[in-house]
């Protein structure tokens, strides 16, 4: 395998999700990745190892019900912060925005945290005022 930069690995990773090809995703993880979904709040879960992150992001991918939409994505060394939206049905609301915030090391993604703007009710202190 050959080094890849993390804009790279991140192009990448992003064309796996908008073209539905999960074969980008081979090679594309470190063995030591960690990975947290935006489900279940709070905390989403946890998933660690390559070949779990891996089966994670593939049923993603091939999940045509669902559509993952980068809107913006930033590079500043080994970090990379993806902006996207999530579209999970075909309702006009059918839909979330979030944030991955990733790592990248010798040319493998080694952490990927997810999260996003909750689907339902959240108190906000501007409410009790």
């Amino acid at each position: 395998m050959s080094f890849r930069t993390t804009t790279e690995v991140i192009d990448r990773f992003n064309r796996a999700f908008t073209e539905r090809d999960p074969g980008l995703l081979d090679d594309l993880v470190g063995e030591d990745c960690v990975m947290e979904s935006v489900q279940p709040a709070p905390t989403g879960e946890r998933v660690v190892g390559r070949a779990a992150c891996v089966a994670w992001w593939r049923a993603l991918v091939e999940d045509h019900t669902t559509q993952f939409e980068p809107q913006e994505v930033v590079i500043a060394a080994d970090r990379a912060t993806i902006r996207w939206h999530y579209r999970y049905g075909a309702g006009p609301a059918d839909w979330v925005s979030g944030v991955n915030l990733m790592r990248v090391r010798d040319g493998v993604i080694v952490e990927a945290l997810g999260y996003s703007k909750t689907a339902g009710e959240v108190p906000l202190a501007t409410d009790h005022a």
